[in-house]
């Protein structure tokens, strides 16, 4: 099991502790508390925040005992794909893998829940990163009563249950909620709709979806109060800057995994006599 925060992290300040409440509209989604500096510094910051990801990573490569799962969540246009095209620039991408997880199916839907994402759950050596997740089954599926509530509600306890599964086995487990305000989401959509090259991601469902923003914030701020777990902990991320949210998923990023240090490991004899002729 991984050890007990002690309360000195900068990541900490976006932390759930395990059985806490949840109220997603006392977060300021704009915030940039504790960053660096301005927008330019704090980008300068994670640029030097990636280079050290990269060398944690390929330790960790090397070492091939543990690794890591990265979930990330948020509402539509919250940022995932910008997160890890971000943080993740640099590291080796034989070390690491993005399962984007979308509509299940069929093949996926005769199977409980969570068969499809236990599959794509990180080799030793790997981190990986889930593009939404098993919380879709608490979140999508709720919001729009696609099962009964005696269905998903019990799926909290299960959810704890498989990451505690994977934390025994060596993988830790990290969660970020990208929070953003529906007036940025609504600036994003529109961005969307207004620039030609960003139309191909737009979805007349988006709108749809939008509608449901209410019941949306009451299933994520319950998801992340019944799941936030000291082996497997989520990080609410203010995400309305783009700049801010990269720098604070990479912080945490770099502080979990300084935490693991992973080693490369001794070679298999002694090389110090050896010659390459």
């Amino acid at each position: 099991m991984p050890p007990m925060l002690d309360g000195n992290r900068t990541s900490d300040r976006w932390r759930v502790p395990p059985g806490a409440a949840v109220d997603l509209a006392a977060v300021d989604t704009a915030s940039t508390d504790g960053a660096p500096g301005r927008k330019k510094d704090t980008e300068s910051a994670v640029g030097d925040l990636r280079d050290e990801l990269a060398d944690l990573q390929a330790r960790l490569w090397a070492e091939r005992e543990r690794s890591v799962l990265v979930v990330l969540q948020a509402i539509d246009t919250g940022g995932k794909d910008g997160t890890i095209r971000h943080v993740l620039r640099g590291t080796n991408p034989a070390g690491v893998k993005v399962h984007a997880f979308g509509r299940p199916t069929d093949e996926e839907l005769a199977h409980d829940f969570l068969w499809r994402v236990h599959a794509r759950t990180p080799a030793k050596g790997e981190i990986t990163v889930f593009n939404r997740s098993h919380y879709e089954d608490v979140l999508v599926v709720r919001v729009n009563r696609l099962v009964d509530e005696a269905v998903w509600r019990p799926r909290y306890d299960q959810i704890r249950g498989f990451e505690e599964t994977l934390t025994i086995a060596g993988t830790r487990v990290v969660k970020f909620f990208l929070h953003i305000s529906r007036e940025e989401q609504a600036r994003r959509l529109q961005r969307r709709l207004d620039l030609p090259d960003k139309r191909w991601k737009f979805e007349a469902g988006d709108l749809k979806e939008r509608a449901h923003w209410d019941d949306y914030q009451a299933a994520f701020a319950e998801a992340l109060a019944r799941t936030s777990t000291e082996a497997a902990p989520w990080y609410v991320i203010p995400a309305d800057k783009k700049w801010y949210r990269n720098w604070a998923v990479a912080t945490t990023l770099v502080e979990l995994l300084r935490d693991m240090d992973p080693q490369y490991p001794a070679p298999a004899a002694d090389l110090d006599e050896m010659v390459v002729r």
